[in-house]
């Protein structure tokens, strides 16, 4: 269980760490409303995660139950899947947008919790990225795989919620950081296609 724990919580660490949609909203959020606005952000956009956590978890457990040899297509799916997501921020550009027109007014605190949520559960990408990731973690695939599913998910969003609070408190520094070293992004770049190239050989090999 730990031999699988350790790398997933790496990796999801460094994924979440790596300049995507979800936490720039955040940061922007923290940066034009104040922190406990981001943080309240950062809640939305996890809590949708137990949506996607709970449609790979018993969909996948049926493809268990029914065939080793699909949950392994699955897992070869996932892994190329990756590589895929790799070449995209390969063939991208390496500059990181903070749009602060996003967010010029003052939200309520509720609203900015349904937008979060709503955008973590309406993105297909988030799901796919799910499927691809989760199944090549599982510890024991002829064990419980649903309580499995839920405890990779668990841990996901414990440390997404943990980064992004993170960001929200700290988005004025973060924001100034980005302003003065524009080439950060190259680091962040090469830093997700490492990431997705590595996760993808994991759950090959």
């Amino acid at each position: 269980m730990i031999s699988e724990i350790i790398p997933f919580l790496t990796a999801s660490i460094l994924l979440t760490l790596s300049p995507g949609p979800d936490i720039i909203y955040v940061l922007v959020q923290g940066m034009t409303n104040g922190k406990k606005y981001g943080i309240v952000t950062a809640l939305g956009l996890i809590s949708g995660i137990i949506i996607h956590t709970s449609l790979v978890a018993f969909g996948i457990s049926a493809v268990i139950k029914q065939s080793e040899t699909l949950f392994l297509l699955i897992k070869a799916f996932g892994a190329a899947y990756l590589f895929y997501l790799a070449w995209q921020v390969y063939r991208s550009k390496p500059a990181i947008n903070v749009d602060t027109d996003i967010s010029s007014n003052r939200k309520e605190l509720t609203s900015l919790y349904k937008k979060g949520f709503l955008m973590n559960v309406l993105n297909p990408k988030v799901a796919i990225f799910f499927l691809a990731f989760f199944p090549g973690f599982l510890w024991e695939p002829n064990g419980n795989t649903v309580m499995q599913f839920y405890i990779l998910g668990f841990l996901f969003m414990l440390q997404a919620f943990l980064i992004f609070s993170a960001v929200a408190i700290l988005a004025g520094k973060i924001s100034l950081y980005l302003q003065k070293h524009p080439n950060s992004g190259k680091v962040f770049k090469w830093l997700q296609v490492v990431v997705f190239v590595g996760i993808g050989i994991f759950i090959l090999v």
